[in-house]
């Protein structure tokens, strides 16, 4: 499918939230570790959040869709992982990566697999941390990469875990130590990135029982204990909502995205903020937030290694500001579903915008926009960003864009109901 957009002028548009991916995904695993009944509400029904219901379906885990809801039958960690070919996660990274040290909980090896991308997304030192605690989990193809075969157990113990590409590999450890042997304690080698990522998994954990011993980012502690099962809302997506509050930023008028925590603890949060400093008026409502522009863009100066899915949004609003912009603290974007730096280059350079990435910089320079089209590669995020891009240029054509089914499969449509396509 493509999608054709043309130049709107003065929106004036509110439309809700989609869940969030990241909750969801959590949620689902913890619901899954807890025994008894979970039911979670309004969870984000989509490609990625699929694959981890039904690797869980795989792993013994009951998943009944009630309609709007979720509801989970969880075992309390023990597992009943059907003898079958290798669970195919696709390209969700994140399914890969949380639910790894989860199948260290089935009865027998277990084999991980994904797409030809997925392959080439590194899970070494998840893999790593693991085998330190009990796993014995080795590589079917690459050393470093996926497909995994899953296999020994989690025992508990200290371990460590480079957490620079991804804080995921932070999360899956924490989501499963609670049902180890013995208590684990994780300390964190090299920076992490995208470090509000633990915020949410730290805060699901809780939500259903859990307490984590914290020492900022560097050092966790788990005791073994049990999840609770328990009926849980799922909140809002601030990533998904930051492609609408960027349509105002470069269509100028008023957009409200409905359906938001304003205090939650996302990074994806903070991207009101780039706006506002960019030039935008930025207004919190109970459960919305509405960014307006009337007057000019600025280009700013922004380190956004905690943010990282936005990273494409705030791209696509920098070629409508009166200045450069400088994002920096992204080089771990290389390690996507796409490598997201190249491809955001290669975006903005085919609508006429002069953009480079150097030493972990990547800087956009405003210019004369032309027409173009552009092939997300099959990355979701890019597809919404390049639409970001379209509104504000004008004929810009989004190619196979039906790949926002990873995190948002109504994005289309709901830019049809708001009148901007």
């Amino acid at each position: 499918m493509n999608v054709a957009l043309e130049r709107v002028r003065d929106v004036d548009v509110r439309v809700c939230a989609p869940p969030s991916k990241s909750y969801t995904h959590r949620a689902l695993i913890a619901a899954a570790l807890a025994p008894g009944m979970s039911v979670l509400r309004a969870p984000l029904v989509s490609e990625d959040t699929a694959l981890t219901r039904s690797a869980l379906a795989g792993f013994g885990i009951d998943i009944r869709d009630t309609g709007v809801d979720l509801a989970v039958a969880g075992t309390g960690g023990d597992l009943s992982c059907l003898r079958q070919r290798p669970i195919d996660l696709g390209n969700s990274g994140t399914s890969m990566r949380l639910l790894t040290p989860v199948a260290l909980l089935c009865p027998h090896p277990v084999v991980l697999t994904g797409t030809e991308r997925m392959c080439q997304r590194p899970i070494g030192p998840l893999v790593d941390a693991l085998n330190r605690i009990g796993g014995a989990i080795t590589y079917e193809q690459a050393p470093g990469f996926p497909p995994v075969r899953v296999s020994g157990t989690l025992a508990g113990g200290a371990t460590s875990v480079n957490a620079s590409m991804s804080s995921q590999f932070i999360s899956s450890l924490l989501l499963a130590a609670p049902m180890a042997r013995s208590p684990v304690e994780i300390t964190t080698e090299g920076g992490v990135s995208s470090r509000s990522y633990l915020d949410i998994t730290v805060e699901v954990m809780r939500e259903f029982g859990v307490s984590v011993d914290r020492d900022g980012d560097a050092r966790f502690v788990v005791a073994p204990q049990p999840y609770r099962a328990r009926d849980y809302v799922v909140e809002g997506d601030y990533s998904s909502a930051s492609y609408f509050f960027a349509i105002a930023a470069v269509c100028g008028g008023r957009v409200t995205v409905e359906n938001l925590n304003p205090s939650s603890v996302q990074g994806d949060r903070r991207f009101v903020a780039a706006l506002e400093e960019m030039g935008c008026a930025v207004r919190s409502h109970r459960g919305s937030v509405t960014v307006a522009r009337s007057g000019r863009l600025a280009g700013i100066d922004i380190d956004m290694a905690s943010t990282p899915d936005t990273v494409q949004t705030l791209a696509a609003v920098a070629p409508f500001a009166d200045s450069p912009t400088s994002i920096s603290g992204i080089q771990h974007l290389r390690h996507k579903e796409s490598d997201r730096i190249e491809a955001t280059v290669k975006m903005l350079r085919a609508c006429g915008i002069e953009a480079t990435f150097v030493r972990d910089t990547l800087t956009i320079t405003p210019g004369p926009l032309r027409g173009c089209i552009i092939d997300p590669q099959n990355d979701h995020r890019t597809a919404m960003a390049a639409a970001v891009l379209g509104l504000g240029a004008g004929g810009v054509t989004v190619q196979s864009a039906e790949c926002v089914g990873k995190s948002f499969p109504g994005f289309w449509e709901i830019l049809r109901e708001a009148g901007l396509l």
